[in-house]
């Protein structure tokens, strides 16, 4: 018995369900997948303490190998607004009974508060870790192992106990290469959210001051996206990162869990509630303490009749550290999927391609604060959806790995375009707008609010490898003070199909 017939016995009970013939709709494949949440202490070398909470989402590419996205953010102490976003790849073996063995390495890039003494060098952050767990419950266990927390160009490194809560579920995704064609999906596809929603707003400060005790402007200006799924038509949670793109405060960056609630008001389409979050957040000099972030408010949503919503938010933000600000914030939510599990178990739609994506983003001339134009190449994460055959959105953050720009981050949002697979059908190529927040490590970005425009080609793999994705882009990123330098972006991808509406 393999460790993931261990740990996911009714996920492998269910058949994989062939491929029917060209009038008939498409159906899903399944595989593994897990959802896992760390805390990590680390001690600094100033002697000050601290701790990283990580999330991540793995898929099995294999009965022992899986891999996907993750990130870690300080949650402890003074060091509110270290961030770093990466993937991470593990290894699991079978020790019999209720335990299991994983062995795991996390590759991200990030960074935040930083002295002398604590810094992060260029951002590149390596995790590997050991750890015992024992299954708790049908799908869920718990680990207790070791990890150390290295930042090779910087002085942050240790290694320390680790402790793990996982649950398993599943994966279920129809094959990209029938991208168009009908399907038919009982459950929801890839990571199982219904849309993405996209955010500007801002905030007003009620009390705040940056690290070194100066009073922070009134005003800062927000740009960012949350993942939303909903558990009824009135109910949903979501993950969302937004940042500073207005007010001073460029490298300020949050992560935070949300859940809401709303009501008709006379229609349907018209809803009234409230959404409650918690996460953590911090950069750009504001001062959040360990990080940690509450914010609730009222909401006002108006469903169109053609799919996506817009949603407005007023809301108070506080911090554990010297901030509290009222935020009022507007968003746009595209649909992603269609929202099963609502009652209709059985839907029927087009399939529609879903690709997440490691990016190796540089920058051969990047603009410093201090004048001077120098090399950095950033990690980061990628997410595009299709709409069609050719339009399609697309979403990314990171943070620079290598270079002395070890803080900064960025998070942009866009359309794109792409041409039908060609050379056989191996080769893809297109172009692509975005825009959003950037700022952090000396990095001059004006006030954070940051645009790219690119043009890539891509290689995608055909029959057993028709999920892995390739792709080389060339391209220009602009700071909307007018600074701009031109960029080469590599990222490996990992492509899937989901059903959107027919």
């Amino acid at each position: 018995m393999t460790v993931l017939r261990f740990l996911f016995p009714a996920l492998l009970m269910q058949p994989v369900l062939a491929q029917t013939p060209a009038e008939s709709p498409e159906r899903p494949q399944y595989q593994p997948a897990a959802i896992e949440a760390s805390w990590t202490p680390l001690r600094l070398p100033s002697g000050e303490r601290t701790a990283l909470a990580g999330l991540s989402y793995m898929v099995a590419v294999n009965e022992d190998w899986g891999l996907g996205p993750a990130v870690f953010g300080a949650a402890r102490g003074a060091y509110g607004g270290f961030f770093t976003a990466g993937v991470q790849v593990q290894r699991r073996w079978d020790l019999g009974g209720p335990l299991h063995l994983a062995t795991s390495l996390y590759v991200g890039a990030g960074g935040g508060v930083s002295s002398p003494q604590v810094n992060s060098g260029g951002g590149l952050m390596l995790r590997p870790e050991l750890s015992l767990r024992s299954r708790v419950g049908r799908s869920g266990y718990v680990g207790l192992g070791w990890s150390r927390v290295h930042f090779p160009s910087g002085t942050i490194r240790d290694s320390q106990l680790a402790f793990t809560l996982g649950m398993a579920n599943d994966f279920s995704a129809f094959s990209p290469s029938r991208s168009g064609a009908v399907g038919r999906g009982g459950e929801r596809e890839g990571m199982g959210f219904d849309e993405i929603a996209l955010s500007a707003g801002v905030e007003r400060l009620r009390s705040g001051h940056t690290r070194t005790g100066q009073p922070l402007k009134r005003g800062v200006g927000r740009a960012g996206a949350e993942l939303r799924q909903y558990v009824a038509p009135d109910s949903w949670w979501g993950l969302e990162a937004s940042g500073a793109a207005k007010g001073g405060a460029d490298g300020y960056m949050e992560i935070l869990g949300n859940i809401g609630q709303d009501f008709a008001l006379g229609s349907e389409n018209l809803r009234a509630g409230l959404q409650l979050s918690a996460g953590l957040g911090g950069g750009g000099a504001v001062d959040t303490g360990s990080g940690w972030l509450l914010r609730a408010g009222p909401t006002l949503r108006w469903i169109t009749p053609w799919g996506p919503s817009v949603q407005l938010l007023a809301a108070q933000m506080k911090a554990r550290g010297d901030y509290s600000a009222r935020q009022l914030r507007l968003s746009l939510a595209i649909p992603l999927d269609q929202p099963r599990g609502l009652g209709r178990l059985d839907e029927q739609g087009r399939v529609r391609e879903q690709t997440w994506a490691l990016s190796l983003p540089h920058f051969p001339r990047m603009p410093f604060k201090d004048g001077k134009r120098e090399a950095i190449t950033g990690l980061g994460l990628q997410m595009h959806r299709d709409f069609n055959t050719q339009w399609y959105g697309t979403a990314q953050a990171g943070s620079a790995a290598w270079g002395r720009a070890g803080a900064y981050s960025y998070g942009l949002f866009g359309l794109g375009w792409k041409t039908q697979p060609f050379a056989g059908g191996s080769l893809r190529a297109g172009v692509e707008a975005l825009v959003g927040a950037a700022g952090g490590g000396g990095v001059q970005v004006g006030s954070g609010a940051a645009a790219q425009g690119e043009a890539w080609l891509q290689w995608q793999g055909l029959g057993a490898q028709e999920r892995w994705r390739a792709r080389l882009g060339l391209g220009r990123w602009a700071s909307r003070g007018g600074e701009s330098t031109p960029m080469v972006n590599l990222s490996l991808g990992y492509s899937f199909g989901v059903l959107g509406a027919r």
